[in-house]
């Protein structure tokens, strides 16, 4: 890990800088943490819950409880296996309990519902089809969309770009943007990201924070793997790499720097980093994330204050919760991550849970305002703790970005 040699020798402690010893935690990573103690329990200690769910969907049945029982028993039985299977196999590692809970209670208020509309069997061939849209939903969103990375192709022109001046340099700028890594082992996933680093050749790379799940941050083999995973990107990118820190109970200041220390990543700590690439100049301003604008917004104005006002002004900030001060300090480019795309999201409403101060109005993708371009990743791990190892319809994704000049503008 490399610091920036124009910063006092007082500020270059990554211990000290990463997180305000006063932090608050976050009231979503409160119901997490919650959720992780019900994680412990096995679901067969809960069994007698599992039966008590069965018997209250098939009341409302008359005279056919029997095999709606039946089904609700099978339903569980086989969401638990799924649930178990995925560490066993080495896809992902979150406990049993919560989602198989979650799932079973969903299963039960359907049911339920169907009892009390209509009790026929034609009814309950209907719950049927709707019990087994649920299985494959949720086979799919733990077994498969986890570990489908797209890679995201996005384009942006400004005349703040310098031009091309020297034969042989590149018209355009690739700059690949990972966020939201959260390992907790190396995985297919892990595997697919170095592959494609390996295809698309960035010129720069920025990383966006999050850098293990929430269930591993003290776990010293996911803290080894995520060296692994990252040592290995750093050797398979051929441009420069930068990294900025994520949330404060993802990203701990005793846990994270020794993870970087000896890779060839610039950490920038509350620091703005002056880069030049084939005639391309970009100025990064790299900003810690306490997830408290009161506290974040100040130092992302101080920092602002030191950029000249023709520079190409990228953003590094973890969540997108200062677009509207990105906007006013005439920022051209704002990447994060953080919201994961909601990381479980339904037909036509998107994202159940964003994480944002702003609620849904950033949750992903591109937004432009004024002159900015903000870009919301989704990410690509998964938030840890008691949430499900699940993506739905939110696949993980990271961002090519070909940066070029522009006599007319943006693009």
């Amino acid at each position: 890990m490399t610091m920036d040699p124009s910063t006092p020798q007082e500020s270059r402690d990554p211990h000290r800088l990463l997180h305000p010893p006063d932090y608050q935690p976050h009231p979503l990573h409160v119901a997490l943490v919650l959720t992780e103690l019900l994680g412990r329990i096995s679901p067969a200690m809960l069994t007698p819950a599992w039966v008590a769910l069965g018997a209250i969907a098939c009341w409302p049945w008359d005279r056919l409880r029997i095999p709606v029982f039946v089904l609700m028993l099978s339903v569980t039985l086989l969401d638990g296996l799924g649930l178990a299977l995925l560490p066993q196999t080495g896809r992902s590692f979150g406990p049993v309990t919560p989602p198989l809970l979650a799932l079973t209670l969903l299963r039960t208020g359907i049911t339920v519902a169907g009892g009390l509309l209509w009790s026929t069997p034609s009814a309950l061939v209907a719950v049927v089809s709707v019990q087994i849209a649920i299985s494959a939903a949720s086979l799919y969103a733990t077994w498969i969309e986890p570990f489908h990375i797209q890679v995201t192709q996005a384009a942006l022109s400004s005349p703040k770009l310098k031009p091309v001046s020297s034969p042989g340099s590149r018209s355009a700028l690739r700059l690949l943007h990972i966020s939201d890594i959260h390992i907790e082992r190396i995985t297919a996933r892990e595997r697919e990201l170095l592959r494609l680093v390996d295809d698309l050749e960035p010129d720069l790379t920025v990383l966006t924070g999050d850098y293990l799940n929430l269930s591993s941050v003290r776990d010293p083999d996911a803290q080894a793997d995520a060296r692994r995973v990252l040592a290995e990107l750093c050797e398979r990118s051929p441009g420069p790499i930068y990294g900025i820190t994520g949330s404060p109970p993802v990203d701990l200041k005793d846990v994270v720097p020794d993870i970087f220390e000896g890779l060839d990543v610039t950490w920038l700590l509350d620091q703005v980093a002056d880069v030049e690439i084939d005639d391309h100049r970009i100025t990064l301003v790299g900003l810690r994330c306490t997830r408290e604008r009161s506290r974040d917004i100040p130092r992302l104005r101080r920092l602002m204050a030191k950029v000249p006002d023709d520079a190409f002004k990228l953003l590094l900030y973890h969540s997108p919760d200062l677009m509207p001060e990105a906007v006013d300090l005439d920022v051209d480019l704002y990447l994060c991550g953080h919201t994961h795309g909601g990381q479980i999201r339904l037909p036509l409403l998107g994202a159940l849970v964003t994480s944002s101060a702003f609620g849904k109005r950033y949750e992903m993708g591109r937004y432009e305002e004024a002159e900015t371009t903000l870009y919301v990743s989704r990410g690509l791990g998964m938030e840890g703790l008691g949430a499900p190892r699940a993506r739905f319809l939110s696949p993980p994704e990271i961002v090519l970005w070909t940066l070029s000049t522009a006599a007319f503008g943006k693009r």
